[in-house]
């Protein structure tokens, strides 16, 4: 979830690593994106859907 501020640019560079590390040793992963954040709260007047807690559940992981 890359967020506001510098959080995006973080995500990706993050990302990139998880890519290489999976690569070289050899797992699986799966992402998805999300639109929580500042712009979909100044757009939608809502934090976040009632629904997020839920999904993100789902998850093992959340970056």
């Amino acid at each position: 979830m890359p967020g506001d501020g510098t959080g995006p640019e973080v995500v990706a560079e993050g990302l990139k690593v998880l890519k290489a590390v999976s690569e070289k040793v050899g797992f699986d992963y799966e992402t998805a994106e999300f639109d929580f954040g500042g712009d979909r709260y100044l757009r939608t007047n809502v934090l976040l859907p009632d629904s997020a807690v839920e999904e993100l559940r789902q998850f093992d992981a959340i970056f």
